[in-house]
């Protein structure tokens, strides 16, 4: 259970999120609509690490941040305004996370590969094959 409920948030939360960058009025300034969607999440963050933290400091618990940690939230906001706007130009919802993530599977086996020295497998090639073409298909 350990290793499968973190999956089902990653899914769900992605479903929602889907919906949710596709709901975001046209007429909205994105940035406008970040300011909002950040100020939420600051909230829940905050809100979580007090439920979570068993009285830490939360000044202590900020203190082991790293140039990963910042550049994380510059794009986390590059990826929702890309969404917003790949939205707003006109992409399906149906269509644009599946092609995003299949580039991104296909991205990913090569940073694992080149920056963490991770093993490529023939099956990983054969997917990637597979992944370029249900992009193919997808966008017909």
């Amino acid at each position: 259970m350990q290793y499968i409920w973190p999956l089902a948030v990653i899914v769900f939360s992605n479903i929602m999120y889907q919906v949710c960058a596709k709901g975001v009025p046209s007429q909205m300034n994105t940035y406008a609509s970040m300011t909002v969607t950040y100020g939420v999440a600051t909230l829940v963050s905050i809100v979580a690490f007090f439920i979570t933290s068993k009285g830490q400091n939360i000044f202590k618990a900020l203190a082991p941040a790293n140039w990963a940690t910042v550049v994380l939230g510059i794009v986390i906001t590059g990826l929702e305004v890309g969404f917003i706007q790949a939205y707003k130009a006109g992409w399906k919802v149906s269509t644009l996370a599946t092609v995003t993530n299949g580039i991104l599977a296909i991205a990913l086996i090569f940073v694992g590969m080149f920056l963490y020295k991770e093993h490529i497998s023939w099956t990983q090639v054969l997917g990637v094959f597979i992944c370029l073409i249900g992009m193919f298909l997808i966008n017909r």
